[in-house]
């Protein structure tokens, strides 16, 4: 039984970001190249038996996991290992919405406001601090110690897996975890 960890594929965050200013394109979808890596990494992950798929509710991270995986395993969305919330992208969508794009995917798991939240509504990105961040992760990551008889995709974000792992995947990277 194994874990592997799968980057999403480019989004227009990814896209449009110089590395200066926010773009402010909330919880972003991919960019036709992004479901380009993902339709090529189907082909990548289709000999390793994965029978499970846990993907962050960020709509990119859906929509990898939907383009590699529909079909051929069931997917589940869940929180813990989205991505540290630093921009635009990052920003999550209440269930109801995620739902209204997703019919076919259960999101009755999620809290109403399931990423970094704040108390001032009228700041539209306030930056997640890193030792929440971590201690996130490290929860979402016992999780995963728990699960030692399936194989296993799990689909999210750069941070959160440089987080795990110590390393920035590129995107539809697929790293073997465990």
């Amino acid at each position: 039984m194994a874990i592997y960890f799968i980057r999403h594929g480019q989004s227009e965050f990814n896209a449009a970001y110089n590395g200066e200013a926010d773009p402010f394109i909330f919880d972003a979808p991919l960019t036709e190249l992004g479901f380009q890596q993902a339709a090529a990494t189907k082909a990548d992950v289709s000999e390793l038996g994965i029978t499970r798929v846990i993907t962050s509710p960020l709509t990119r991270a859906i929509q990898t996991s939907k383009t590699i995986f529909d079909g051929i395993a069931p997917i589940e969305v869940r929180h813990g290992h989205h991505e540290l919330l630093k921009f635009s992208g990052d920003v999550g969508r209440h269930p109801e919405e995620l739902r209204a794009d997703f019919p076919d995917l259960s999101f009755d798991n999620l809290p109403l406001r399931w990423w970094h939240s704040h108390e001032d509504e009228d700041v539209q990105v306030l930056a997640e601090p890193v030792p929440v961040f971590q201690k996130r992760v490290a929860g979402f990551v016992a999780e995963l110690e728990n699960i030692t008889s399936e194989t296993i995709a799990v689909v999210g974000h750069g941070n959160a897996f440089q987080e795990i792992i110590g390393f920035m995947m590129n995107n539809c990277q697929v790293h073997k975890y465990r």
